[in-house]
């Protein structure tokens, strides 16, 4: 019976788990969420530390699984891997997520085991298991719950504390319900008083989100500016051959070529597949037309410091802007590869186009359209909260080109995009997202997108953005107001517990 009962647990748990990333992008049933991570929350309780730990496991594998199964693509059709060895090293990726997620929720097993404690302890111990992961092994910080609010009532909360406060609201939201369902389940009646505490304290905040989005962190600069992001929809199995080379530059042209006169026109990450050495005749080309035409022109491209001998994921700027913008936050094997002693050249997927890229250095100078300052944030780097909110401070606008060709029509693209959304609320900033097939959008700086281009097709998305100066309180502090504010509550349970556990002296 035991046994039984372990395993109806554990599948509960699996499904909960796969069953969570339905609440973001592309789905979007954000409600589904709270009953899911309340399973979790209601498992939790009164277990051991390794129970802890192996039924978060199982939770946060389902999770990932479910969640980003599109690094499959990446590596079943872009890395030339087998799919059955491509299943398993997804899998492989999952499980060791998995395990970072798991790791903190041994903490549950340390606090007080009572229902206040509980309310108080599971939302902390989930923002500190994404603060984790967020920055551990360099980080991988996605499918934070704060996202499934980019639309709600709450999200009047992120200028001011930013994904992971949003991610501690909904874990209350959950460690409520499961409180509530544990106390109906045992019945106990009426309702414990920290229950109905926690629900006028949810209820609370709602409302003060809702009153909170009409609040004005910044103001327009008084100018407007016009851009046209060109999406080029290259075939990524295609676009690092050098036989392909001249016909990609003459599309990027192509398309360019209507809209000269515009302020800003930009090309999305690496939409030149070659160093500027190997390209210099065509950049220079580029430059004096986008000069002659009063135009600024910003570029991904890989780049090379000749004095080292490294390499860049870079945007470059030219025509009436100036300057180049180096990635600072790499994919791992996508953009170097850990232990590249060992793993270079055992199998292809470890040879991937553009895998030996180093990292830009931390402050780099901002580019600037029209005297207005511009953040960049290159692929990966938009779902870096604490980054995005360091380098917008003094812009007034923030641009994100990317490649997510690299994993095809997956929910990769739309979690992505979702993500820079929130930057782009967090910040109070609009924001301009170019991409090699999709997502490209214009965002405002409550997160709308204003336009966009259709998925998987070559186009050129044409409208104005209106750049903002000023801060909210979360580009001033980052996460780390929720992060301590975490930790502090799991160190004050936990103290707590110790000593009601000690001997009295009498």
């Amino acid at each position: 019976m035991m046994r039984s009962a372990r395993g109806q647990t554990f599948l509960l748990l699996f499904a909960s788990g796969a069953l969570l990333p339905l609440a973001l992008a592309p789905f979007n049933f954000w409600p589904i969420a709270i009953p899911c991570i309340a399973l979790l929350c209601y498992k939790l309780q009164h277990q051991t530390i390794k129970q802890a730990i192996v039924k978060a496991g199982v939770f946060g594998f389902a999770m990932f699984f479910s969640g980003v199964s599109w690094v499959y693509v990446s590596i079943h059709e872009h890395g030339f891997i087998p799919a059955p060895l491509a299943l398993l090293a997804t899998a492989l990726f999952c499980l060791f997520l998995a395990l970072l997620f798991a790791l903190p929720f041994a903490i549950a097993a340390l606090i007080p085991q009572t229902s206040a404690s509980w309310l108080l302890g599971l939302p902390a111990i989930w923002v500190l298991s994404e603060w984790f992961r967020s920055w551990i092994f360099t980080g991988f910080p996605w499918l934070y719950a704060g996202y499934i609010h980019t639309d709600t009532w709450f999200s009047g909360w992120a200028p001011i504390g930013g994904v992971m406060w949003l991610s501690f609201i909904t874990a209350l939201a959950a460690a409520t319900l499961a409180q509530l369902g544990s106390q109906l389940l045992g019945k106990k009646l009426p309702i414990q008083l920290g229950v109905k505490i926690s629900c006028t304290i949810l209820v609370a905040l709602s409302v003060s989100g809702y009153l909170l989005q009409s609040i004005k962190w910044t103001k327009e600069t008084g100018k407007s500016l016009s851009v046209v992001l060109v999406q080029p929809n290259t075939d990524q199995n295609k676009k690092w051959s050098t036989s392909e080379r001249q016909s990609i530059l003459e599309q990027l042209q192509e398309q360019s070529e209507p809209h000269w006169g515009a302020d800003l026109i930009i090309w999305p990450e690496a939409a030149i597949p070659a160093t500027p050495k190997r390209v210099s005749d065509f950049l220079i080309g580029i430059d004096k037309t986008a000069e002659v035409n009063q135009t600024a022109l910003l570029t991904g491209i890989p780049t090379q410091d000749w004095s080292n001998g490294k390499y860049y994921n870079s945007v470059l700027a030219l025509g009436t802007a100036k300057g180049q913008y180096d990635k600072t936050r790499l994919v791992p094997f996508g953009e170097y590869v850990p232990l590249e002693g060992v793993l270079r050249g055992l199998i292809r997927f470890f040879n991937l186009p553009m895998s030996s890229f180093s990292l830009g250095a931390k402050d780099q100078a901002l580019l600037a359209i029209a005297g207005e300052p511009m953040a960049t944030a290159i692929c990966y780097e938009i779902v870096y909260p604490d980054l995005v909110a360091r380098v917008s401070r003094e812009a007034t606008m923030i641009l994100t080109v990317s490649n997510d060709a690299w994993f095809g029509d997956s929910f990769a693209p739309q979690q992505h995009m979702q993500m820079a959304r929130m930057r782009a609320i967090e910040n109070a900033k609009p924001m301009l997202r170019s991409t090699s097939n999709g997502v490209t959008a214009i965002v405002d700086h409550r997160g709308k997108i204003e336009r966009q281009l259709e998925q998987f097709s070559a186009g050129e998305l044409s409208g104005n953005i209106t750049p903002r100066v000023g801060q909210t309180l979360f580009a001033q502090t980052g996460s780390w107001p929720v992060v301590i504010m975490a930790l502090l509550m799991c160190a004050g349970l936990i103290t707590r517990r110790l000593l009601r556990q000690q001997p009295s002296r009498h």
